[in-house]
């Protein structure tokens, strides 16, 4: 489809789920692209902790795969697990647990993609240890689809925590440098929020306890490890304020929802390199013209 795009001058929309359409620059496309027959699970070794997909393959079915034993994809972006795995990558979308577990640059161990010439590159391995020489995957992380149309991935995962446990952290002002010493240390959480007034946190006030104190700053923070850990976690932020269990099932996916960033590619800074890049990898310009501006 690339190749007749180019032989006949026509411009292609890279559509995967469709959630991505309304950001960044207006694409000058005459025909879309998409990759949801592009889906399912082609290759998961649990014990070496890797997993193959097509790129049409949601976040849902990765979920629901790995946690059958005990594992987790930590490609867990802001909005929800109806999106497909291709355009986490290629926007390069993180989330709640990126600082912790992973951006999605260092999760996809490898890539399938399809220039913009019709050419079928392979990137990096099923493997964790597998670059030599100019990192390809990395590259095509948060490209937009302007330099190629992924189609194949091979990503990282983790084991699940033994004990997992959301909490929220309410101390006066004056402990704040104390709890970013703490969690910066040996007890630091798989995910930390700082819990300011808005309407994001208002949107889940149902699932989160009700502030004592006005004043007061809150967290909400995911910890995950042994018991012992966790325990011994807990104990320390314990001692610097008021400490409440919630539902994580419950309240992430709503932070994931509500909690996000603004998204989007912004503008973007063509610089020498970046012509290069484009130049090398979609000289006619068929791939998302136009996405992240004028070049």
């Amino acid at each position: 489809m690339v190749r007749e795009a180019t032989r006949e001058g026509r411009r292609l929309r890279i559509v995967g789920a469709g959630r991505w359409l309304d950001v960044g620059a207006p694409v000058d496309a005459t025909d879309e692209i998409t990759t949801t027959a592009m889906t399912g699970i082609t290759a998961y070794l649990p014990a070496d902790l890797t997993l193959s997909c097509g790129a049409g393959t949601t976040l849902a079915e990765l979920e629901a795969a790995t946690r059958a034993h005990d594992q987790w994809c930590p490609l867990l972006p802001w909005g929800d697990d109806l999106g497909t795995v291709g355009a986490t990558a290629a926007t390069a979308t993180a989330g709640p647990f990126a600082e912790r577990l992973g951006q999605p640059s260092t999760l996809v161990l490898g890539l399938e993609c399809v220039d913009g010439t019709g050419r079928v590159i392979q990137a990096g391995g099923r493997v964790v240890k597998n670059v030599a020489g100019f990192d390809l995957t990395r590259l095509m992380i948060g490209a937009w689809g302007t330099l190629g149309v992924i189609t194949q991935l091979h990503l990282r995962l983790r084991a699940r925590p033994t004990v997992d446990r959301t909490m929220v952290l309410e101390v006066p002002a004056s402990a704040v440098d104390a709890v970013m010493a703490l969690v910066r240390g040996p007890y630091a959480p798989l995910a930390l929020l700082s819990m300011d007034a808005g309407a994001a946190w208002t949107a889940m006030a149902g699932a989160l306890p009700t502030a004592m104190d006005p004043a007061a700053r809150r967290w909400l923070m995911r910890i995950g490890g042994n018991a012992p850990f966790v325990a011994a976690a807990q104990e320390a932020l314990a001692r610097l304020g008021q400490l409440s269990e919630v539902d994580g099932d419950a309240i992430w996916p709503l932070v994931r929802q509500h909690a996000a960033p603004r998204a989007g590619p912004g503008p973007w800074r063509w610089d020498a390199l970046s012509r290069r890049l484009r130049e090398r990898f979609d000289p006619h310009g068929v791939l998302n013209p136009g996405l992240l501006g004028a070049i």
